[in-house]
């Protein structure tokens, strides 16, 4: 077969699989998003290993660009989440948002630090995996808190907000941890304030655009006679605003992503671009994302003796984040079970963790076995995170308790809670 043919085979059997696995999980009362993760596994090298079947001769090849609209997927993910996000929602909740990010950066370094030591690790490797751990990505929750209608609600807003400061602050940490000398192609201190200076300009800059310039625009790109104007539009904003948040601004691509679907959120074509994104991106796109990182996950290559590395800062990573979110939650005013909800969402490291490792195993700071014991803890904090959201999410059915939306006043929910069938 040629190259496009396998491809094209490959796409089919990842979507099929990832859908079939999302309605069995669906059937046990669990996320779809659970299903498909899971799919990822079966379909990667632990198991069936798709691109190593005798059929596929481009396995390498055809492997790396699955992994390419996969990083696509998660691109517009993020951006249907900041759709569904309203921006002076999210400034209500400010200060939860700041209070967690910053407590959940500081507990997983300082935690993950302790551990790696006695496991014979140096302390410049140790430091390297506790900002590893720190690292946060949302895009697994915000499918989750999508699918289960509550993304609107304060812990869904707050947990975007505090997933964005995570971001920034685990760059900036990486950044001083590289300027300090400790890993290789080590900077100075003024390499660590162009990085800040970067990252503040480029979300002053997106915002202000965003505010001021976003509304005309897609008012004007909607009087052009041209096909789909609007959804053509706004899918190379996306894709430009991804590439100038890593390029440019030094914060991860899901960032801008994000900021565009906020931005977008605020205009009156909202409802429209979201019916013109959720085919595509939820038939296609995201199932290829939730597979792929399945698909990493070689259990073969993983020594005997990294098994309880990796069981170990698994369990640290899940602790670090629910204890250090849920405290800086609860310190900035949140309820028990509020902050629960938020730490919860904020377990899952995703490919945020797996592309600061990489900075480590290509400077040679961490060696392939840490890097296979991370990509374990990426896969177990992944799938614990849509199971422990829908857990935390269940108790407010069997309280009979509902939390409100910031544009629902407490009263008027606890009316409707108390009403008959709600």
């Amino acid at each position: 077969m040629s190259t496009i043919l396998q491809f094209l085979l490959i796409l089919s059997i990842i979507i099929v699989t990832a859908k079939a696995f999302g309605y069995l999980s669906t059937l046990l009362g669990q996320p779809a998003v659970l299903g498909e993760l899971t799919a990822g596994v079966v379909l990667g090298p632990s198991l069936l290993n798709l691109f190593g079947l005798g059929f596929i001769t481009k396995g390498p090849a055809l492997e790396a660009t699955v992994r390419e609209l996969a990083e696509l997927g998660v691109v517009f993910l993020m951006f249907m989440a900041g759709l569904e996000t309203n921006l002076k929602e999210m400034f209500k909740v400010g200060k939860v948002a700041a209070f967690s990010g910053v407590s959940g950066v500081i507990t997983p370094v300082v935690l993950g630090t302790l551990l790696s030591l006695p496991f014979g690790y140096s302390f410049q490797q140790s430091v390297f995996i506790g900002i590893i751990l720190a690292a946060t990505s949302v895009s697994i929750s915000a499918q989750t808190l999508l699918e289960l209608g509550v993304l609107r609600r304060r812990e869904g807003l707050a947990l975007l907000g505090a997933a964005v400061l995570d971001d920034v602050l685990v760059v900036l940490l990486l950044s001083l941890f590289l300027s300090l000398g400790l890993g290789a192609g080590g900077g100075s201190l003024l390499d660590v304030l162009l990085v800040i200076g970067r990252m503040a300009a480029f979300f002053a800059l997106t915002i202000l655009l965003g505010l001021k310039l976003l509304p005309w625009l897609l008012a004007q790109v909607k009087k052009l006679p041209i096909s789909q104007n609007l959804t053509a539009f706004t899918l190379v904003l996306v894709m430009l605003t991804a590439w100038a948040s890593e390029f440019l601004g030094g914060v991860a691509m899901i960032v801008g992503a994000f900021l565009v679907g906020v931005l977008v959120g605020r205009t009156s074509y909202r409802h429209e671009l979201e019916r013109s994104f959720n085919v595509i991106i939820y038939a296609f796109f995201v199932p290829i994302f939730f597979v792929s990182i399945g698909l990493i996950l070689n259990l073969g290559t993983v020594q005997a003796s990294t098994w309880v590395f990796a069981l170990a800062v698994s369990f640290v990573a899940i602790v670090s984040k629910i204890f250090g979110c849920g405290l800086g939650a609860r310190l900035a005013g949140f309820d028990n079970l509020s902050s629960l909800r938020l730490s919860l969402g904020m377990v899952s490291r995703g490919e945020v963790g797996l592309i600061v490792a990489t900075v480590g195993v290509t400077g040679n700071i961490i060696n392939d076995q840490v890097y296979a014991a991370i990509v374990v803890m990426v896969l177990a904090t992944t799938l614990f995170t849509p199971l422990a959201l829908k857990w935390a999410f269940r108790r407010e059915k069997e309280t009979g308790r509902t939390t409100p939306t910031l544009e629902e006043p407490a009263e008027r929910t606890k009316i409707r809670a108390a009403e008959p069938g709600s």
